[in-house]
């Protein structure tokens, strides 16, 4: 593993599966597929819940039942509890293709026609399967359903247009229906007894009736193409909803019989399901274009509004930038959407506005697709001028023009930057000017054009005198540069020239040969150096200020896609149709790291903070991130991380950043700093054992999370019991209850006991009850203690005990450590104090592993110095004890110091920031 690390990924909503919906008290919540994971939203206001981890094979279909979530991943059925695999259950021969929830039971159909019945509440694979039956030889499954009131029956409709009404307690057939000689393609139950929905390839909705096999009403969809969802409203109103394979939803009136409305464009692709909310005028829809949408009933005229939505792009990106300090990402896709996604909270992504899309396109009777803008090619962003004027440009393909953008608002802007050449051809790149108030475009033919963003004013062109036709380079443009003091501004060209220009004048100063046809242009304004990428796969760095080539970094073996430095420029991030992203160190000119990933990567960008790096990927729809894993290790030479010129092999970041088990094994630099702890502290790999796997990193600590009051009256415990020690010592009974008895104990006391102990006559029983009212169990409770505490010295892991102790009260926890303490400190004897003794030896041992692992961190520090309080005087007399606790004391200082150092740089900071002026 090299520097970057899969984190996760953005931007995926749902694919072609059809959801899982679940009622769960007031709460609906929505289960839906992502590829090779799954999710969960709460549909209040589609929030993402739950994320599960990553499957080997694709998920064909979901299923949920109260906290469990059933999921059909190639042949195999995986259960899972919230987020944790608990089960794998396996029978097909086949890819199972439909889950069914079925009362306590889970129906799962393969693509050859075999139905198994499980049962949700056993987990074993031996025990879980119930049932099996076997469709038939020639019976091609498409869908299955359970009709109301229909006792231990299902529907299943075929490919060759039949259905089949199975009893699957009997597990017998008990009638085949003709069907209309068209491939069914989906079923659902109707409010009404004994009727059901089903609709066709061929466009058709039938609306059947179970009982006699008799047709009610059949409607044809409004457009071409299969009906492959419906859906019945249950709040009273007779309405159908049908969704096809164009993305258009049709309702119809079961009473009329006739079209009621059509929400045209309501996806940009095949619906995959609908659902209508149990006595909601509430609709939600899927689709594979990536998105999930609700609709509500509620207009005048009976039409549905859109309520809310989820959403993603609908075809891989090409484009991203981060933005706004890391928090942001800016991407654009082939889909014709310009994205505005959140790294912290899904919720927050969006899509920026283009105006009255849905308007235009229904005044001009088009899809909304073709009023939206070509795809973006390129883009530059500005914060800087954030809230005064659009600071967002656009290059979109194939178009003469540059759009502005403004982000304080989500919408395009009101400037359309317009090239004065005489011949006007595609716009092919832009750049911001540091100061935001200037944009600066190149097109193809190489005309380049300076604007104001606020007025949308042209401001003059850049043309090269030395060129046969009044323009700034023979080419195409392929990138634009704005120096940092708004003193040069560099372009590039595709015939492999680099040029500087004077910003304000507009003259040429410089003229650079690459020698290859340019692909890519990227400047720092840090650090004042430009990284070129060219056709012959060289990466070229110059310096503008001296006019010179400074680097080369050869490495690439196919096309390079995209570039980036980092913010404080000392890396050169590149990627290529090759299949690998490679960091370059700009300073020791030589490649630090390489990974390559199954997809080639088409876009990247990494975080201003350098903890996040952004990628897009050719034929994924989602933004990929990876996390740097220098910022979170406690190592800080750069050697442990980079792979150099070796390229390592990295799977793609999933929709869950959940790690599996083996991700939480310590790294190779975690082991090498806890090895060199464990030899300077000369204790065995035995005792310490696996303690610290829990920990991120080494040089954090981790707290208990324990309620403050718990581990501080440790340390008060004295002060709390002279406080709540009583005035008058306890009154005795006057007079006893009479169905109790007394006893007499051997210091004279009595106590009661029920008559139920000795009216059995069992002498032993009372006296059992004297001898525990007597020691207060106080030796069963500490030979259970030491028994742990001895378990866990030969295991090396102490976990137990420190869930033991948290579980105890401060009291308790006193009484523990008291137990073995000696009253007689000048007399003490190895023979007659061995177990005491050996008692505080494994506790000083535990001591050690919690304080070298940094876990419970508050806590055992409340523990050592309650135990020091007790036994210090013990400990400072047996030279045996001495030497663990001279341990403990260098752990003990060699934390603090770091802990302190920690805070006084924190505190440093603070101080700084608050008395700085901004």
């Amino acid at each position: 593993m090299g520097i970057f690390e899969p984190f996760r990924a953005l931007g995926y909503i749902t694919d072609g599966t059809p959801f899982a919906v679940q009622r769960r008290g007031m709460e609906t919540f929505i289960t839906l597929s992502t590829g090779k994971s799954w999710q969960i939203y709460n549909c209040a206001k589609l929030n993402l819940v739950l994320a599960g981890p990553e499957l080997v094979k694709k998920i064909r279909a979901l299923a949920s039942w109260r906290d469990f979530t059933f999921v059909a991943s190639g042949c195999d059925i995986v259960v899972f509890k919230r987020a944790h695999q608990v089960a794998t259950w396996s029978g097909h021969k086949a890819k199972v293709a439909f889950l069914l929830l079925f009362g306590k039971h889970i129906l799962s159909l393969d693509l050859q026609g075999s139905l198994l019945i499980w049962t949700a509440v056993e987990l074993d694979p031996n025990k879980a399967l119930v049932g099996q039956i076997q469709l038939g030889e020639k019976f091609y499954p498409s869908c299955i359903m359970h009709p109301d009131t229909y006792l231990n029956k299902v529907i299943v409709g075929s490919e060759e247009g039949t259905l089949q009404l199975w009893n699957i307690n009997t597990q017998k057939k008990l009638y085949e229906f003709k069907g209309w000689a068209s491939s069914i393609r989906c079923c659902v139950s109707s409010p009404a007894l004994d009727v059901v929905g089903i609709g066709c390839a061929d466009g058709k909705i039938h609306v059947h009736n179970l009982r006699f096999d008799e047709e009610v009403v059949t409607f044809t969809h409004t457009t071409r193409g299969a009906v492959t969802a419906l859906a019945f409203r249950t709040d009273g109103q007779p309405l159908l909803a049908a969704g096809g394979s164009s993305g258009v939803i049709s309702v119809w009136n079961l009473e009329k019989k006739r079209l009621h409305s059509v929400i045209k464009d309501a996806h940009y692709s095949s619906i995959c399901s609908l659902y209508f909310f149990a006595n909601e005028p509430v609709l939600m829809s899927s689709s594979t274009d990536n998105s999930i949408k609700m609709w509500i009933f509620d207009t005048s005229d009976g039409e549905a509004r859109l309520l809310r939505f989820r959403s993603g792009h609908s075809a891989p990106p090409t484009c991203i930038r981060y933005y706004g300090k890391g928090r942001h990402i800016l991407s654009a896709g082939q889909d014709r959407a310009f994205r505005f996604f959140s790294v912290i909270q899904d919720q927050q992504s969006r899509e920026l506005s283009q105006g009255h899309v849905v308007k235009r396109a229904k005044k001009l009777k088009l899809k909304e697709e073709e009023i939206k803008l070509p795809p973006v090619i390129a883009f530059e962003a500005a914060e800087i001028r954030e809230r005064d004027w659009c600071n967002v440009v656009t290059c979109h393909l194939d178009d003469p023009c540059a759009y502005t953008w403004r982000l304080q608002n989500f919408v395009i802007g009101e400037h359309i930057l317009r090239p004065s050449c005489e011949v006007p051809t595609a716009v092919k790149a832009c750049s911001i000017s540091t100061c935001g108030n200037f944009a600066v475009i190149g097109t193809e033919g190489g005309w380049i054009e300076r604007f104001n963003l606020q007025s949308g004013f042209s401001r003059g062109s850049y043309i090269d005198i030395g060129e046969e036709e009044p323009c700034g380079h023979h080419g195409a443009v392929v990138g634009l540069a704005c120096e940092a003091m708004n003193a040069l501004l560099i372009s590039g060209g595709y015939n492999g020239d680099i040029k500087i220009w004077d910003f304000k004048g507009r003259e040429l100063k410089f003229r650079w040969e690459v020698g290859a046809p340019l692909v890519k242009i990227v400047y720092h304004a840090g650090n004042g150096l430009l990284a070129t990428a060219a056709d012959d796969m060289i990466l070229r760095l110059y310096d503008v200020t001296a006019v010179r080539i400074v680097r080369k970094f050869v490495g690439h073996m196919d096309r390079v896609t995209d570039l980036c430095f980092s913010e404080d420029g000392k890396w050169l991030l590149s990627s290529s149709m090759d299949g690998t992203i490679r960091i370059w160190d700009v300073i020791s000119s030589r490649q630090l790291d390489a990974i390559h990933v199954d997809a080639a990567p088409t876009a990247l960008s990494i975080s201003p903070n350098m903890d996040m790096l952004a990628t897009t990927h050719v034929d994924k729809n989602g933004i990929y991130l990876w996390a740097n894993r220098m910022m979170y290790s406690g190592a800080e030479d750069i050697e442990s991380f980079i792979s150099g010129e070796q390229v390592v092999n990295v799977p793609m970041p999933t929709v869950s950043s959940r790690k599996d088990s083996e991700d939480s094994e310590d790294t190779e630099e975690d082991t090498l700093v806890k090895d060199q702890a464990i030899k300077k502290l000369g204790t065995s790999n035995s005792l310490i054992g696996n303690l610290c796997s829990a920990q991120l990193t080494p040089g954090l600590v981790t707290l208990a999370m324990l309620p403050k009051t718990q581990w501080q009256s440790l340390v008060n415990l004295d002060i709390i019991k002279m406080r709540n020690k009583p005035i008058e010592p306890p009154k005795k009974p006057e007079k006893a209850p009479f169905f109790l008895q007394s006893l007499s104990t051997l210091s004279g006391e009595r106590i009661f006991v029920h008559n139920s102990v000795t009216d059995s006559g069992d002498q032993n029983e009372a006296e059992k009850v004297i001898t525990a009212a007597q020691s207060g169990n106080k030796n069963e409770g500490f030979s259970a203690f030491m028994k742990l505490l001895h378990s866990c010295m030969e295991t090396g892991d102490f976990a137990s005990v420190t869930d033991y102790l948290k579980s105890l009260s401060p009291s308790a926890v006193d009484l523990e450590l008291r137990m073995l303490q000696i009253i007689d400190n000048e007399n003490i004897t190895e023979t007659e104090h061995a177990v005491e003794l050996k008692g505080i030896g494994m506790l000083l041992d535990y001591f050690v592993s919690e304080v070298f692992c940094n876990n419970n961190f508050e806590f055992v520090q409340a523990l050592i110095r309650l135990f020091l309080k007790i036994h210090g005087e013990t400990i400072r007399r047996q030279i045996s004890l001495q030497e663990k606790a001279r341990q403990l004391l260098e752990l003990q200082s060699s934390t603090w110091q770091r802990l302190d150092t920690n805070f006084q740089n924190t505190r440093c900071m603070i101080t700084f920031l608050s008395n700085s002026q901004f």
